[in-house]
């Protein structure tokens, strides 16, 4: 009962995530990416602290204050940032093949950091499905960039610690509160920065930049995460973390339907081989 419950905030989750990065290339054309990490994050702050205070939660123990820093160390600067910058340099599509990545990332971090220990078959699944990411991205040089694609892969890999760090916090804290406390944790700062970063003018900013901006503000930086932790936490991390090979689905569909971008059929065919390794990880698992 409690895998299924996770396979279903999960994929809520991914359904949320997938929307991130088109809506980053679309706040772009109107906001620089220092200032769309320091924004979305404040802002999402804002509605955690009126979260935390409608619901009356107590404030974390000292011994999580580390394990929480992480968390926003990971999902709230640097993905965000780390991704904002990657699509200066490459396409949407091209960054949403790189979310193929996250399940290895997070993968390994959850053994790592979590003790969990998948089954030799779940790890031939899990690789096989970033060696076709690493196919694509070694073989295919349009619309990619050495810059890009390595900004990409760092976020990847920030991104994995944070998942797994907010998921073993999300047992004790509950999921939408560890995504809330760490807003609160990088709030001074990312407030200073989107003060120090906000554009020189801001009557050029088109409607459809200022909602990608509240996109990725309140549902990729927080009701996202409330499924995806929640979902993380009752099925297992490295489980239900292979769901993240469904995201370059909803981010290549999401890309191609806002913003145009064409997908090439090479990526069509990689994207199905990594839902076949989705599914034959879930079964190993």
């Amino acid at each position: 009962m409690k895998q299924s419950s996770g396979y279903v905030s999960g994929m809520i989750g991914i359904a949320i995530f997938s929307g991130s990065l088109p809506a980053t290339r679309l706040a772009e054309t109107g906001f620089s990416p220092l200032f769309l990490t320091a924004a979305r994050a404040a802002l999402a702050a804002l509605l955690g602290i009126a979260l935390l205070s409608v619901f009356r939660q107590k404030r974390p123990q000292r011994s999580t204050l580390l394990p929480l820093t992480v968390v926003a160390l990971g999902v709230v600067i640097g993905y965000p940032l780390l991704s904002a910058c990657a699509l200066q340099h490459i396409d949407a599509v091209r960054s949403a093949m790189w979310t193929g990545l996250l399940p290895l990332s997070t993968a390994l971090f959850a053994v790592l950091r979590n003790g969990e220990h998948p089954s030799i078959r779940f790890w031939i699944f899990s690789l096989c499905g970033a060696a076709a990411v690493l196919f694509y991205a070694l073989t295919q040089t349009h619309g990619g960039s050495l810059a890009g694609d390595g900004l990409m892969l760092a976020a990847i890999l920030v991104c994995g610690l944070g998942y797994a760090e907010g998921a073993s916090l999300s047992r004790n804290l509950g999921g939408w509160q560890v995504i809330s406390w760490a807003l609160i944790l990088a709030l001074p700062l990312m407030a200073v920065l989107a003060v120090a970063c906000h554009p020189a003018t801001w009557e050029q900013i088109t409607l459809s930049a200022w909602g990608s901006l509240l996109y990725v503000a309140f549902f990729s930086m927080m009701l996202g995460f409330v499924f995806w932790y929640h979902g993380l936490a009752k099925g297992g991390i490295a489980r239900i973390g292979q769901l993240q090979l469904l995201q370059p689905f909803g981010g290549l569909a999401l890309s191609a339907l806002i913003l145009h971008e064409a997908i090439p059929p090479l990526l069509v065919g990689i994207t199905c081989l990594v839902l076949l390794c989705v599914l034959g990880a879930r079964r190993a698992a």
